[in-house]
């Protein structure tokens, strides 16, 4: 990989990773159901010159949207919401044994003796983190909700290779944003009221989480990662995303003063060995146009 690609996957993976902490600042300002309307909102608006409106497959990218647009990003959000952003990045990379999961029963890849270790040992770190005294009392809701966003990546990880090949990854990343923002919109006033009178009071922090999520993150770094997706090979790209957890964690400590454990540690390696076995051993069961950070 060439120095300037490799600076450029590394930027990539530090964004995705601070990005756990600059969700936590939005959702501070914002409910997370319209904060997340917001998000999609702009990035439509941004994309939507260039790429114009969907007219080919919509009843295929209108189910992709409901799971990619919709579920996934309103229940991490959610979660996101009452839980810490180091447990947040740790917990999302079940998306990638969720993933192998579902190659494996919706395409027969086989999946081996050391995927299956991998996955296990990423869900054992994930148990691990659990059973810290914080999640007693009925508190594992916010933790349950980041890992069903991750098994509904991966679902919609199925739904894109459904779709095969005929959008280019910005394309997807725009149509999915198009058709999710209305729907976010309407979600959002059904469950959290009129949140639009709000919008005055918001800070500059909150606003600078909002734009940081939908310039930097959505479009910026979605940019760098699918042009390398393109330039190098899947096994070769694939392992940076194992930065992410180790940023998000950093990143929650020193930014927001979040306490990190020793169980968080502990779990934290182990999910994260976990998904470089899964990662490391067969990349092509996690669908490039479709990893998302958050």
């Amino acid at each position: 990989m060439k120095p300037q690609h490799l600076a450029l996957m590394l930027l990539c993976q530090f964004i995705w990773g601070v990005n756990f902490v600059a969700a936590k600042i939005g959702l501070a300002h914002f409910e997370p159901l319209f904060f997340v309307a917001l998000r999609f909102s702009l990035v439509a608006l941004l994309l939507l010159p260039v790429v114009g409106l969907p007219k080919r497959k919509l009843l295929q990218l209108l189910p992709l949207s409901l799971t990619m647009g919709v579920m996934h990003f309103s229940l991490i959000f959610t979660g996101m919401r009452y839980l810490d952003a180091a447990t947040s990045s740790i917990a999302v990379q079940l998306q990638v044994p969720f993933a192998a999961i579902m190659a494996a029963f919706f395409f027969k890849e086989t999946l081996g003796w050391r995927r299956i270790l991998g996955m296990t040992v990423a869900f054992a770190g994930v148990v691990l983190i659990a059973g810290e005294p914080r999640f007693g009392g009925g508190n594992l809701w916010p933790l349950l909700s980041v890992i069903g966003a991750a098994l509904v990546w991966a679902t919609a990880n199925v739904q894109v290779k459904a779709l095969g090949e005929e959008f280019d990854a910005v394309q997807l990343n725009a149509y999915i944003a198009i058709l999710a923002a209305p729907q976010l919109l309407l979600v959002s006033f059904l469950i959290e009221g009129n949140q639009w009178p709000n919008i005055v009071n918001v800070g500059l922090a909150g606003w600078g989480a909002l734009l940081f999520q939908s310039v930097v993150v959505a479009i910026f770094s979605y940019w760098i990662w699918y042009n390398m997706m393109r330039r190098y090979p899947v096994n070769q790209v694939m392992p940076f995303t194992l930065l992410l957890p180790m940023i998000g964690v950093i990143s929650g400590h020193l930014v927001l003063d979040e306490v990190v454990t020793w169980q968080m540690v502990l779990g934290g390696i182990a999910t994260v060995a976990g998904v470089a076995i899964v990662v490391i051993r067969r990349p092509a069961v996690v669908a490039p146009s479709t990893k998302t950070g958050i």
